[in-house]
């Protein structure tokens, strides 16, 4: 038996760091672009729509026995998920989506299932009174410094 030490593993080399920035970066543009737009507005609009559209969902022969109910139900939440795709990406409509989404979420009241149990016709509502209601940021004002104005030529001062 020998009392040798083992040997010393090579210190390893420090593991690469991800580039600084990177995801940092990538926020920094996704929440620029996103002020750009009613965001929150899509959110809530969306999520509306999913609960309408998902709640009475139910096999085609159980809908079909149900009749015209689950059909609307289920149209009203694919206009609401529409609604919330225009207002995300065309923010220049947002009062024409904004308007139809009210009247569609409030029209989920009688249509579907009491609006979702009223969550959806909620949400729906919300979102849409948001959307109608935003405002985009405008630019703050740049202050240039005051030119000099010209001297006129030949003003008898040389």
């Amino acid at each position: 038996m020998t009392t040798d030490q083992p040997p010393e593993p090579a210190p390893e080399a420090p593991a690469e760091a991800p580039a600084p920035g990177g995801v940092h970066r990538a926020r920094r543009a996704f929440r620029r672009w996103r002020r750009t737009r009613p965001f929150w507005a899509a959110v809530w609009t969306g999520l509306g729509g999913f609960v309408i559209f998902f709640l009475p969902m139910a096999p085609l022969g159980k809908i079909l026995q149900v009749g015209i109910g689950g059909i609307a139900g289920m149209a009203g939440g694919v206009l609401l998920m529409a609604m919330a795709l225009l207002i995300l990406l065309l923010p220049g409509q947002r009062h024409t989506a904004g308007v139809i989404t009210v009247i569609a979420g409030v029209a989920s009241f009688p249509l579907s299932n009491l609006g979702g149990l009223f969550v959806g016709m909620f949400l729906s509502v919300l979102g849409g009174s948001m959307a109608f209601a935003w405002l985009p940021e405008k630019p703050a004002r740049r202050r240039f410094p005051r030119r000099a104005t010209p001297t006129a030529v030949g003003s008898g001062s040389a």
